[in-house]
């Protein structure tokens, strides 16, 4: 934590004196970054790693119902979940990812890339290595990333408060221990459980505002004890206990 306030100091020092000496703060340059850092201005038609790194992040944010394409190509569902983003952290928000939107990125993740609120730890409790998937260790543990920066979306949109993890990625060995589906997105690392607070009803209806396509919750089978969130290819909300 205190490694936190002390990279968010630095930055606003930083952008500071740029500011004071004349400078012209361009995207990316007030910081550098233990995770990634941004060096120029993103915006529609911009296209490359640096938009993919910023697709991840912002990925929490597609607006009701949809899924943000990781691409590398700022279309206009990118601008909006630029905007979305903004909005939520009370920054400017005109869909364009300069040094104030990074800066606010830079805040929000650790040294690994993981959002401050959630770690690879928490995402898979069934082997540290992510092997033995439907998918490469690699896959498996990019794919979870993706899915912790949409629950960290997700924890702010429910008011900052803490959102407890019980399941993550799953090899097939661990996935039929748990007697969990054939084809379930855990084997992926595409998708997380969910337990404790706030409650399930409440983290399923907010869930579909950040990313989710796949959500289960009370009123499915086997999912009363837990809000099950996932991406996949077409969506399947069931949780008739909550209204969805």
């Amino acid at each position: 934590m205190l490694r936190r306030h002390v990279r968010s100091l630095l930055a606003f020092v930083m952008l500071a004196s740029l500011t004071v000496l004349g400078g012209v703060v361009t995207a990316g340059t007030a910081h550098a970054d233990g995770c990634y850092t941004w060096n120029r201005t993103l915006s529609q038609g911009s296209s490359g790693e640096d938009v993919r790194q910023l697709q991840i992040r912002v990925a929490g944010y597609p607006g009701y119902g949809s899924v943000l394409a990781i691409d590398g190509q700022f279309g206009a569902a990118t601008k909006a979940a630029v905007t979305r983003f903004q909005q939520a952290y009370g920054l400017s928000a005109d869909g364009v990812a300069g040094s104030q939107t990074y800066t606010k990125l830079y805040a929000l993740q650790d040294d690994d890339c993981t959002p401050v609120h959630f770690t690879y730890a928490e995402m898979n409790r069934c082997n540290s290595d992510w092997s033995g998937g439907a998918v490469s260790a690699a896959t498996a543990k990019s794919n979870a990333l993706q899915q912790m920066w949409k629950l960290e979306a997700l924890r702010h949109a429910l008011g900052d408060r803490a959102l407890t993890t019980s399941s993550g990625f799953r090899s097939t060995s661990c996935n039929n221990a748990v007697g969990g589906a054939a084809g379930s997105n855990h084997l992926y690392g595409r998708a997380i459980d969910l337990t404790g607070t706030p409650s399930f009803c409440e983290i399923a209806k907010e869930a579909r505002n950040h990313g989710f396509n796949e959500i289960l919750g009370p009123g499915y089978p086997d999912h009363n004890d837990h809000a099950h969130l996932g991406t996949q290819n077409s969506r399947f909300w069931s949780a008739s206990s909550c209204g969805i």
